[in-house]
């Protein structure tokens, strides 16, 4: 049974990143609001502790009384919470059902969505997990460190003020100051560098949903099936949905909170934008959007903006940030993280010219040759020199052990008409041919001059005798997040020109190789092809509702950590190629046939 608990906004100060999605999964009633939240939950400890973090959030309050805070810490009995990315909507459990309309809102004389609760408690998150324990919401007072009344934000900037004027505010207020030298470079500057987050990214009090009374006249298309899971990867996500515009300026926006580093934002984002690709119809209201799994008041909220000016003003501003164009171009290189990118702005660095002037001896190789070929790996690779790629690796594969087979894998199978990099999976039916086989076809390609680097050359499945890997329980283990498939992330240049250039004119282009055995290469393929929010909840589907554990090297059972093998046919034959190793997989978890085309879910 469900536990009733409040409105919750998780802190993630203090939390490791499996610890922060572990808890957001488990809380039914959570906000990515902390001005809808009655309750801010984190591990915190002292009283001083929890009003620095509301001011870090921007959240103005006013300390009460335990009796003044005396107010319902779970929703009524007859109401339930929906968990959006903005906002918790309630409605009716009586009269509604998942992807039906919501009363409060279809109701002729209602013009905003629910407005957020006056009160605030900061609580300890042993409140939450002991609750869990016990199986009932305990008291909440004692492990209460603070109780506020929310007070009104200041009015933001009139709407009167031109958007040029509003735009050469922000510039300046963005401009970094004056700095003296620490040692980074002369000019670096560490004051306006060091903050996770940018004030409009903070809460602020979220403006009410207004909605015209045509809006509600409107005859709304029936929600489709399979919008009534929160799971992405129980959805079709084609290439150029409906609504492409708008999930283009929402895309613009998680951009900016991945550079930030705002985690919780990025996945609520996309979540959001996972749903509206999802969604068949062109939207015609914010009601519309609000009923989307993933979406609710704040994505809604957007929607009416976007609707009214044809863009997103935080869309905007984030364009026009210099910090964040900054951050935008150290992300881009090849080996640099968005918290690497964080870094190099913090020393001071500004462009490609600092990091080689003043740090290129602190980088790792692999960044070393991201800077190198920075302008070449921005090139996008069209489909037919993908393709071309991609069959000289296969040629070389059988030359050296005929009988290998291969899919091209990533943006290229989603469909898209040119990509950044190029993705294959290699097998062959005999188990053999694929141990230590990524050396000997890097080795091949080399020697022919097509590999003109190798970034990273990993042989850990064929280390452990390529049986998949137990799963763990949840002991915490490093790594870098990949499989644990041999690979090889590598530089490419075709070697051939007839342009009469004394030097090779080809680009140079990033080029994955990943090699599986032939038992688990549908999970290979499968992984290694789904948008990224549809890999993530394929393995949250596979966690919470079967309780197993998926990955692009296998799939393995929770209870007790044993392989289980949906790619062997009824007898246990093997299956006769790697893409009807990938349908039996989706057979084998219960989830409809979903083709490449439709996994773009960013």
């Amino acid at each position: 049974m469900t536990l009733e608990f409040p409105v919750i906004f998780l802190l993630p100060t203090n939390l490791g990143v499996d610890e922060l999605h572990e808890l957001e999964e488990q809380i039914p009633t959570l906000t990515y609001d902390i001005n809808e939240a009655e309750v801010v939950l984190g591990k915190v400890h002292r009283k001083e502790r929890a009003l620095f973090e509301l001011r870090k959030h921007k959240l103005v309050t006013e300390e009460i009384s335990a009796a003044e805070a005396d107010v319902p810490t779970s929703p009524s009995p007859k109401r339930r919470r929906f968990r959006t990315p903005g906002s918790v909507i309630t409605e009716d459990s009586d009269t509604a059902s998942d992807g039906e309309s919501h009363p409060l809102l279809t109701q002729p004389t209602q013009s905003t969505l629910k407005a957020s609760p006056t009160t605030v408690k900061v609580v300890k998150l042993a409140w939450f997990t002991e609750s869990l324990k016990a199986g009932i919401v305990l008291p909440i007072d004692d492990y209460t460190l603070y109780r506020g009344r929310k007070k009104q934000s200041k009015p933001t900037k009139p709407k009167d003020v031109s958007p040029a004027k509003a735009a050469d505010v922000i510039k300046r207020a963005l401009a970094d100051p004056k700095p003296s030298f620490h040692g980074s470079r002369p000019g670096s500057s560490h004051s306006t560098a060091s903050h996770g987050r940018r004030d409009h990214f903070l809460s602020k009090a979220p403006a009410l949903l207004h909605m015209t009374t045509s809006e509600h006249e409107v005859e709304l298309p029936p929600i489709p099936a399979y919008l009534h899971t929160t799971y992405a990867c129980q959805r079709p996500a084609p290439m150029h949905p409906p609504n492409e515009p708008f999930i283009e300026e929402l895309m613009k926006i998680r951009t900016a909170r991945t550079l930030l580093g705002d985690k919780i934002g990025v996945r609520a984002y996309s979540s959001a934008i996972a749903a509206l690709t999802s969604y068949p119809y062109p939207l015609q209201s914010a009601l519309e959007v609000s009923k989307l799994p993933g979406c609710g008041l704040k994505i809604a909220q957007l929607y009416s903006e976007f609707r009214e000016h044809g863009e997103l003003q935080e869309a905007k501003e984030d364009e026009s940030d210099p910090r964040l164009a900054v951050l935008k171009l150290f992300y881009e290189i090849w080996g640099v993280a968005e918290s690497t990118a964080r870094e190099f702005y913090n020393k001071g660095w500004r462009d490609l010219d600092d990091i080689v002037e003043y740090g290129w001896d602190t980088l790792t190789r692999v960044q070393q040759i991201g800077v190198k070929y920075y302008d070449e790996f921005q090139l996008k690779i069209p489909r037919a020199e993908v393709e071309s790629i991609s069959d000289i690796i296969l040629e070389h594969a059988n030359k050296i052990h005929p009988g290998f087979q291969m899919v091209i894998v990533g943006g290229y199978r989603r469909g898209k008409l040119a990509s950044g990099d190029v993705d294959v999976v290699l097998s062959h039916p005999d188990e053999t041919a694929t141990k230590g086989f990524v050396e000997q076809i890097v080795v091949a390609l080399e020697q022919s001059n097509y590999i003109t680097h190798t970034l990273i050359l990993s042989t850990a499945n064929t280390e452990r005798g390529q049986v998949p890997v137990a799963w763990k329980g949840n002991e915490k283990k490093g790594g870098t997040g990949f499989d644990t498939l041999d690979k090889a992330l590598v530089v490419w240049q075709d070697p051939h020109w007839t342009t009469g250039e004394k030097k090779n004119p080809n680009p140079h282009r990033r080029v994955d190789i990943i090699i599986s055995p032939w038992k688990t290469a549908g999970c290979a393929v499968l992984g290694w092809t789904s948008g990224t929010t549809f890999q993530r909840d394929l393995r949250r589907y596979c966690k919470k509702e079967r309780s197993l554990k998926f990955d692009s090297s296998g799939i393995r059972s929770r209870a007790d950590g044993t392989w289980v093998d949906y790619e062997s046919g009824p007898n246990g034959e093997s299956a006769p190629d790697m893409l009807t190793a990938e349908r039996r997989v989706f057979e084998g978890l219960e989830l409809e046939w979903r083709p490449p085309e439709e996994r773009c879910t960013g």
